[in-house]
């Protein structure tokens, strides 16, 4: 059985050319794939693997579902994202949408997250079609992961319906290459509160939005505290709770007026088993019962609202399920690892497909400047594609 440091070099290089293409294309959340998309179609056709191309409502970005081994159902999914967080205001040493290669990483945005795993997946594609599957390998480049995660909901809308239904999912976000079979959810949430100017040497004649988006924040912080101290029944994840943030909080336009408006953007990360709303309902219930009747007993016009803005579902364990013994097979190993961070992985799996986390590379490198990847993460996670492909054979 092939091992990481036996990789052929002409898979290893292909991967490498594969990956300086990728890098190429700017495909941050806000802007357009189609450039990225084009290129993909193109090397599809060229060695003859049936593809379907899936836009978005607005037309400006799309997925890509490929089959390999037949257009059937069965198999797994290799699941990864096009979309790439933004470089502004990242103080990179190198353009950071050209491949730069030194001694054992390479380096450039998505690299690591997860352009790497997108170009073995695509490098992969000579050695799926000589393995004479009996399972089919199928290829998702989706969008939007960055942003919602929302980005390969209408793919997976037609599974069963006009497209293959997979027997599993894969998806490559950077693990090191250990399988992960659970993460948190993420809820992202804007809160805003409407109050009534005055003169602040005259509070009486109005409502400060300030002092009331001050006293949510402060109870959103304090609940955290109560949530930490629930601890996590499970022992696997790292901080050991749900999480409450609150990232930015934007108010009022003098230092001698009461605010009229005043805004906080915020999320709550939720362990398995944890209702996603958990804090939106905690907050609401006080802001009903405490900031509201406060905000509003000189301005009866103030109100908060609460919007929700992402929903990202968390990933549940399901031990013994197809994906994992795919998974924990193919990288050689007998245990599984929770992860901190969010993914699409939570789709796939409300949809009744079993899912797990697997791909190259270090989480601690993804959305920082100078963004890289190992050569030898590469490298292990070409040979679990090869292991992967035995197993479907």
């Amino acid at each position: 059985m092939p091992q990481a440091n036996h990789v052929p070099d002409a898979t290893l290089c292909e991967t490498l050319n594969m990956l300086e293409r990728l890098i190429g294309f700017d495909t941050e959340s806000a802007k357009s794939n189609l450039g990225l998309v084009a290129f993909v179609e193109d090397y599809l056709k060229s060695l003859r693997v049936a593809y379907v191309k899936i836009p978005n409502a607005a037309g400006e970005k799309a997925a890509l579902f490929a089959s390999i081994g037949g257009n059937r159902d069965g198999g797994i999914v290799l699941s990864g994202h096009t979309d790439v967080v933004p470089v502004a205001g990242q103080a990179w040493t190198s353009d950071p949408f050209k491949l730069r290669r030194e001694a054992d990483r390479v380096y450039g945005r998505g690299a690591c997250d997860m352009k790497g795993f997108d170009a073995i997946c695509l490098a992969m594609i000579p050695e799926f079609q000589q393995a004479r599957l009996t399972s089919p390998v199928h290829i998702l480049l989706s969008y939007d992961e960055e942003t919602t995660c929302r980005g390969p909901l209408d793919t997976i809308a037609r599974f069963g319906a006009n497209l293959p239904r997979p027997g599993a999912v894969l998806v490559g976000e950077p693990t090191s290459m250990q399988v992960a079979d659970a993460h948190k959810s993420v809820a992202g949430y804007s809160t805003v509160v409407h109050g009534h100017e005055a003169h602040s040497s005259k509070p009486s004649l109005g409502a400060s939005a300030v002092e009331a988006a001050c006293d949510l924040v402060t109870e959103l912080y304090r609940f955290g505290g109560e949530l930490a101290g629930r601890g996590d029944p499970s022992g696997r994840f790292d901080p050991p709770a749900s999480t409450v943030h609150v990232g930015t909080i934007q108010g009022g336009t003098a230092r001698n007026i009461l605010a009229k408006l005043c805004a906080f953007r915020w999320e709550f990360r939720s362990l398995p088993g944890v209702e996603q709303n958990l804090a939106l309902r905690w907050l609401e219930e006080y802001a009903a019962r405490v900031a509201t009747p406060k905000l509003t007993r000189h301005a009866k016009d103030a109100f908060i609202e609460t919007l929700t803005e992402v929903e990202v579902p968390g990933l549940k364990p399901e031990s013994g399920s197809i994906a994992e013994v795919l998974a924990l097979k193919a990288a050689q190993s007998n245990r599984t690892i929770a992860v901190p961070f969010a993914s699409e992985a939570g789709q796939f799996q409300l949809a009744n497909m079993p899912t797990v986390v697997c791909g190259p590379g270090s989480i601690g490198q993804a959305h920082q400047p100078d963004e890289y990847i190992e050569i030898a993460q590469i490298e292990a996670c070409i040979a679990f594609m090869r292991r992967l492909a035995e197993q479907l054979s």
